[in-house]
């Protein structure tokens, strides 16, 4: 079973409290070789699920705090083929499921069989692609993808027709990643009613795929609210400015506020 799976498997329903906290940082920053450091310290830390974010020149669906480290990770030399010479060793050292999130164009550009292959050489479980359209791939990439055994997952946001959040659901063989709301990524500190009848509203369609939440979780808070009717949630933006402020020892700490332990 993929590590994808086996993590979701132990996460509780909506009124269970194993809510699953996956975070996403941008490979190679602060620093170039700070990549398998963060994951060993998220791993240690408790974190149930780790995205690994590709650095890309234009990344349209990060807000500015991912794209400031995208744009630092590129300047100290992170690419493609150095993030897979980073991770080759991971799984020595790493049990928990590995994502990668990026866009695809550099996944294009280096191959998509070979982007594939060098996935499952490193351990990687799963990918999070926000500019592949569903349709496109499962007409196209999907038997690539499950050739190399990688769980692919896609994005809903409140926008998302009931009719295409179903084919997600059916096609989804991981979890089914709920933007929070129709803009970039960021932290915030509490989301409004308008999120909180979203979830709701995902949650009765009664969905053959667990839910996880992303985009602007920031504190146990808006965990909290987030988790209360779905398998888990996803910190990216308020951890990438943490580890920039306070550095990558510190993690413990950070994960601690989250959980509210």
């Amino acid at each position: 079973m993929n590590r994808i799976n086996k993590a979701l498997s132990k996460a509780d329903g909506a009124e269970g409290e194993n809510k699953l906290l996956s975070i996403y940082f941008s490979a190679g920053f602060p620093n170039l070789e700070d990549t398998v450091p963060i994951l060993e310290k998220l791993q240690e830390s408790g974190v149930d699920m780790v995205e690994i974010g590709l650095p890309f020149s234009d990344p349209l669906a990060d807000g500015p705090t991912i794209q400031e480290s995208s744009t630092k990770a590129l300047d100290n030399g992170m690419t493609t083929d150095v993030l897979f010479k980073q991770l080759k060793n991971i799984r020595d050292h790493v049990e928990i499921p590995l994502l990668i999130m990026g866009y695809f164009n550099p996944m294009m550009q280096y191959g998509i069989e070979d982007f594939c292959r060098k996935c499952r050489e490193t351990g990687i479980d799963g990918l999070i692609i926000p500019d592949l359209p569903v349709d496109v791939y499962h007409a196209q990439y999907r038997e690539t993808f499950e050739k190399y055994g990688l769980i692919n997952v896609f994005l809903i946001t409140p926008q998302t027709s009931e009719e295409r959040i179903r084919f997600i659901d059916r096609i989804s063989n991981g979890f089914i990643y709920m933007v929070s709301s129709a803009s970039t990524t960021g932290a915030k500190n509490s989301f409004g009613s308008e999120q909180e009848d979203y979830f709701k509203r995902i949650s009765e369609m009664n969905l053959s795929a667990p839910q996880i939440v992303g985009f602007g979780i920031s504190n146990h808070d808006t965990f909290d609210q987030a988790t209360r009717s779905t398998s888990g949630a996803i910190i990216g933006s308020a951890f990438v400015k943490y580890i920039e402020k306070k550095g990558i020892d510190a993690i413990p700490e950070f994960i601690e506020g989250i959980r509210g332990s």
